[in-house]
């Protein structure tokens, strides 16, 4: 998430109430999760294994729990708590904002676009032209959805990510201020949950086709004319490449990426990055034919072992 306007090192820190190492004018522009970070970003660390990832990231102002050799060009927040800071800053430039309309004045909705009923949409959302969206469907804020965009009702677009940090006392949320992008020719059935980013953005390219009762997760990024069948569970921070084809009831852990033009057959669970232009089926996921040979063969044993006890 990119700030209205620039801060100062400085500023930031008075708002954490925190120490810094830097120019109190050092330039800061937004914040990120460190996968997405880039230049001017403060990116948050609180566990010394990840240390070196945060220093060495695109990032430019580490919020970390120790005072540290600060690598050149950079600045540091010291923090006894970066987790709970990192959402002082989300709850600051991103506050909840109360709705008390259906559709928020500050939605921007394109000619020929037709909202059913019941129908809630959010401050800063922009709809393309010629959408149809369905009876019940929530589009929480900052959300943007192409043209000619179908989504089906009781579809959720928005929600915040499962993203916990474990407390003795307890789960901590890290609070969610990034956006769901829908671009142009997409359809998503009835039923559906897609998480907006944690700092980024979620996304399903265009003309990707999404069955009823999908869970899309936080900073996932779907390609262009995916097919996505019924009860997939896609894990947050996932890139499925172009012209993917996902049969029913697929899972798959965070973090993979699934290659273009990948078939991946129904209730297989993915649990690493796999190649594009190949079909996959079983848990652990591996090439389909080779799956279904070992499957051939051990419905073979029982006769093996009878044919070996006669022996």
């Amino acid at each position: 998430m990119k700030f209205p306007v620039p801060q100062t090192l400085r500023h930031i820190a008075s708002l954490l109430n925190c120490n810094y190492v830097g120019a109190d004018d050092f330039p800061v522009l937004g914040i990120n999760e460190i996968h997405v970070v880039t230049a001017g970003d403060i990116v948050f660390v609180d566990h010394p294994k990840y240390y070196d990832k945060a220093l060495n990231s695109n990032a430019t102002v580490v919020l970390i729990n120790k005072k540290v050799d600060c690598p050149e060009g950079k600045a540091l927040l010291i923090s006894d708590n970066p987790f709970r800071d990192f959402n002082l800053l989300t709850s600051h430039f991103k506050p909840f904002v109360r709705s008390s309309v259906s559709i928020d004045p500050s939605a921007k909705i394109g000619d020929d676009t037709h909202i059913q009923p019941n129908v809630y949409i959010g401050p800063n959302v922009q709809i393309g032209k010629n959408c149809l969206i369905h009876a019940n469907v929530t589009i929480v804020s900052d959300a943007i959805i192409g043209d000619n965009v179908v989504i089906g009702s009781g579809t959720v677009l928005g929600g915040d990510a499962f993203y916990y940090k474990n407390r003795p006392e307890g789960y901590d949320q890290l609070l969610s201020c990034g956006r769901v992008v829908i671009e142009d020719e997409v359809h998503i059935g009835t039923g559906c949950t897609i998480d907006r980013g944690v700092t980024a953005d979620t996304t399903i390219g265009q003309g990707s086709k999404l069955d009823n009762q999908i869970q899309v997760g936080h900073d996932t990024v779907i390609g262009k004319k995916c097919l996505i069948a019924s009860q997939t569970g896609i894990a947050g921070c996932c890139i499925i490449e172009d012209e993917v084809t996902i049969w029913g009831q697929v899972g798959t852990n965070s973090g993979i990426t699934i290659g273009a033009k990948a078939v991946i057959l129904g209730q297989t669970g993915v649990t690493k990055s796999v190649a594009g232009n190949t079909t996959y089926f079983g848990t652990p996921i591996q090439e389909s034919r080779a799956s279904l040979k070992e499957m051939a063969a051990l419905r073979q044993l029982p006769k093996l072992l009878q044919m070996l006890k006669e022996k």
